[in-house]
């Protein structure tokens, strides 16, 4: 397999360029690489440049017959504060991105789409593929929209795609700076004796998945054919943000102090994912104890 992988740098991206070249595939990074540092550790061929450069990205997919799309340039955060920049640097990019894919006779696409944010608020937990999604910010609409177009790309031009419905992920490589992200923020606040800030009274609740646990998932998938268009890539279990916090204070040994701060109205108040079509289709996966994950974490930010 001649795989592309557009956002190669990133925290999931670089997790899955590692895995992808270990399971012996023919891999091609592409991003910015704004740093001129790696974040995988895999000898791969790399490719700069910009998702929002539709050229570059044409050239890029150009002989390889499979594409992973785990680029985003928004976050939930800067998306919400500024929807018409998710827009343009999200949906309109990924468009040209399944284009380009289409033109090319890229055999399937996959794409980084989000558990939490494309489900939104649906008053129950957990949430399965089938349930209608209802997006409540426009990271999420996002999201959704370019499922989308995965759809239209399939049926105009034949594209085989697949979402990918990804629950919280962290692990190692998880940048805080990006402002996303319970776990690094606060290991980075703790690390640095500032507040956790916590919105709303700590009984929001996600799926916190390690990261290797999802790339795992992810490889399952793409080694075989699958049956489905969507799937969820979680653990099926639920966390609150006030147990995080006690976990994160076990395994630094550091009692944090926490500000608490109001609940945005796009936050959703629970979100778990069901993976019971995953495992039907793909056996059961083995998943990181979160105290373990978390000790992880906290051991590579230390490095």
């Amino acid at each position: 397999m001649r795989a592309l992988v557009v956002g190669a740098n990133g925290f999931l991206g670089s997790h899955l360029v590692d895995a992808l070249a270990a399971a012996g595939h023919d891999v091609t990074a592409f991003d910015r690489f704004s740093t001129d540092r790696r974040a995988f550790d895999a000898d791969v061929a790399t490719l700069r440049g910009d998702f929002a450069d539709a050229e570059a990205v044409a050239r890029a997919v150009a002989g390889h017959d499979r594409v992973f799309h785990f680029v985003s340039s928004t976050t939930p955060a800067t998306a919400g504060s500024d929807p018409v920049l998710d827009v343009r640097g999200n949906v309109i990019p990924s468009i040209a991105l399944l284009r380009a894919c289409a033109e090319e006779g890229v055999s399937r696409v996959y794409f980084a789409s989000s558990g939490g944010a494309v489900y939104g608020d649906l008053g129950a937990s957990p949430v399965h593929e089938d349930m209608s999604p209802h997006p409540v910010s426009p990271y999420g609409i996002g999201k959704l929209t370019v499922e989308s177009y995965l759809g239209y790309f399939a049926r105009t031009a034949g594209l085989a795609s697949v979402a990918l419905r990804i629950s919280n992920p962290y692990g190692p490589r998880q940048r805080a700076t990006h402002g996303q992200g319970l776990i690094p923020i606060a290991l980075r606040a703790i690390a640095a004796g500032e507040p956790v800030l916590r919105y709303g009274d700590g009984s929001m609740v996600r799926d916190y998945l390690y990261v290797e646990d999802a790339i795992r998932m992810i490889v399952s998938i793409v080694e075989a054919e699958p049956e489905h268009l969507v799937y969820n890539i979680g653990s099926g279990r639920g966390t609150t943000v006030n147990e995080v916090i006690s976990g994160l204070a076990s395994v630094t040994g550091i009692e944090p102090r926490v500000e608490q701060r109001d609940q945005p109205p796009t936050f959703v108040q629970a979100s778990v994912l069901d993976i019971s079509r995953f495992t039907a289709e793909f056996g059961g996966p083995e998943f990181t104890p979160l105290d373990e994950g978390l000790e992880r974490t906290w051991a590579s930010m230390r490095r």
